[in-house]
């Protein structure tokens, strides 16, 4: 009965001429002028040990996130590719005296489950909690992250999973792209070029390098902790300084800055039978506060960062080359690189390509209309009030402002910064920071199908073509 009334509903929406909707409804209404964005009120602290802790109470819902942010990552690894990646994993199989299931348990009777995790330029641990329960949340990352036991009985099978986890990312075409992208662009020599480990390197880690690692780069001076939600502020300060307040200092905060070489370079992986090419395309972009760093983000959403970008609009829309195509910015200290990502039939890499340099191009000549300027500087705004209006959204914010070193106001300027980005920037950006003739490209596909259409693209005639073994 459901079914057939169900389309018999559809037959008659068939049945009735499309402009009998349009004279049941009013004109769609204008779209407001954008309302201020209000930042939630916080209170930023020091212990006496180094360590900065930040509180943000806000919300409806009695629960709240911890989160603590140890300026320590793979960019600190020097030569022992990994090793970073290898202590965030052990940092959870017991602390205190407490096996890693102990943890887990606490975690979930709290409401929540425990994240440790490392990327290139810090270590988390985090958790979300019930709001009665954030005194206990505090307490159980000290545990973790102060006092870790790393449990030798345990190394040989987080070491095991590592491996088999590097197994199949190394299987990945992105996987392949992203490392030799980091190659080409940072140099092997440097922790920002360095994505994996040998298999070798890798089984020949001990416990011993574990802690070793820990104890060259975690410490209170290195750390800040941010707690949102809501919660009983007196009682959590007395948890923080009763939880931190005795945690070594440790070694200064420091910030490694990469040495980045940008091309032109054409770097390509060969990869026989595969059905689509996975291209990398890199330039440099602004550093984190500086003047153009929110006029090129702007700039970016237009041009590929957003699902109504043009590149998204050209090549996914109207040609159907690739299904998810974007572009993102990936800052670290003192340097910004722009990247376009994109998976494309293996037949059409080329034609798929000459539009992306084509809507670079366009950027970079052609005067960029205010309205369709409008609407992005509109939607990245209202985009930002969207992501901070949750509480792991705003730490996130927050940890940005405070890792690069931005402005303590960053947060309550950032949508009038993106609203008064001018339409002429757009385009003066594009000319400055993409030249098409200084462009990194990765490309992993059948090569024997892809590289004659690469070679017959305007923009990489004269280019030098190198094929590579990302790993």
């Amino acid at each position: 009965m459901h079914a057939r009334y169900t389309l018999a509903l559809a037959a008659l929406a068939f049945a009735i001429p499309s402009s009998a909707y349009a004279a049941d409804y009013p004109p769609k209404p204008a779209v407001g002028p954008t309302k201020p964005y209000t930042v939630p009120a916080s209170e930023s602290y020091q212990l006496p040990n180094g360590m900065r802790v930040t509180l943000v109470p806000f919300g409806q819902v009695p629960k709240a996130v911890v989160y603590l942010a140890v300026d320590s990552g793979s960019a600190d690894e020097g030569a022992n590719t990994g090793i970073a990646s290898l202590t965030a994993q052990m940092l959870r199989e017991g602390a205190s005296g407490r096996k890693g299931s102990d943890l887990a348990a606490a975690a979930a009777s709290m409401g929540g489950s425990l994240q440790v995790n490392a990327s290139q330029l810090q270590t988390t641990a985090a958790i979300g909690v019930l709001s009665d329960r954030t005194a206990d949340a505090i307490q159980l990352i000290g545990m973790v992250v102060e006092h870790p036991d790393f449990p030798a009985s345990e190394f040989d099978r987080v070491r095991q999973s590592f491996l088999r986890s590097m197994a199949v990312a190394k299987s990945q075409p992105q996987t392949a792209a992203d490392t030799a992208l980091a190659a080409a662009y940072y140099g092997a020599d440097s922790p920002y070029g360095r994505v994996f480990p040998t298999e070798a390197q890798a089984t020949a880690y001990t416990i011993a390098d574990v802690q070793r690692f820990y104890g060259d780069n975690f410490g209170a001076r290195r750390a800040r902790l941010y707690i949102a939600g809501q919660f009983d502020s007196a009682a959590v300060k007395a948890a923080v300084e009763r939880t931190f307040g005795s945690w070594a200092p440790g070694p200064e905060a420091r910030k490694i800055p990469p040495t980045p070489r940008p091309g032109p370079k054409v770097i390509l992986v060969d990869r026989p039978g595969a059905p689509q090419s996975t291209v990398r395309l890199a330039f440099p972009a602004p550093v984190a506060g500086s003047a153009n760093d929110i006029p090129f983000q702007v700039m970016d959403a237009l041009l590929g960062g957003s699902f109504t970008s043009r590149i998204t609009r050209n090549i996914r829309e109207v040609k159907g080359y690739t299904y998810s195509p974007f572009s993102y910015i990936d800052l670290n200290p003192g340097e910004g690189r722009w990247q376009f990502d994109a998976d494309i039939t293996t037949d059409v890499t080329g034609p798929a390509l000459k539009e992306v340099f084509g809507e670079i191009r366009r950027l970079q000549t052609e005067p960029v209309p205010d309205d369709e300027a409008k609407g992005i500087r509109t939607w990245i705004a209202g985009t930002f009030v969207l992501q901070n209006a949750s509480y792991g959204g705003l730490i996130g914010s927050l940890s940005q402002r405070d890792y690069y070193g931005l402005p303590a106001n960053w947060l309550t300027t950032y949508v009038p910064s993106v609203l008064a980005v001018q339409d002429s920037q757009l385009g003066q950006l594009a000319r400055q920071f993409m030249p098409l003739d200084k462009m990194t490209l990765v490309v992993v596909g059948d090569l024997a199908k892809v590289e004659p259409q690469l070679k017959a693209l305007p923009e990489l005639r004269g280019s030098q073509f190198e094929r590579v073994k990302p790993f």
